[in-house]
C-alpha cells in the first residue's frame, strides 16, 4: 500500500501498524488520539510544521 498525503492517520495506522512508529519519530505523538484519526497526513504535517514529502517518504520506506 502506498501512503498518500490525503489518507487519514487512522487509515494509515490501521493498514500499516509500523507507520505509528514513523509518525511518532516525526513528533506526531497523538497518533492514537480520536481527533488525529480523522486528520490527513498533509494536515498533520502542516499543523506540526513538517515537510509532507519527507514524512511520506519515511512512511512509504
Amino acid at each position: 500500500m502506498t501512503i498518500t498525503k490525503d489518507m487519514t492517520i487512522g487509515e494509515v495506522v490501521r493498514n500499516k501498524a509500523e507507520a505509528a512508529e514513523v509518525l511518532m519519530s516525526f513528533g506526531l505523538g497523538c497518533v492514537h488520539c480520536p481527533s488525529a484519526q480523522a486528520e490527513t497526513i498533509e494536515e498533520a504535517a502542516m499543523v506540526h510544521g513538517l515537510n509532507v514529502d519527507e514524512l511520506l517518504a519515511a512512511l512509504n520506506k
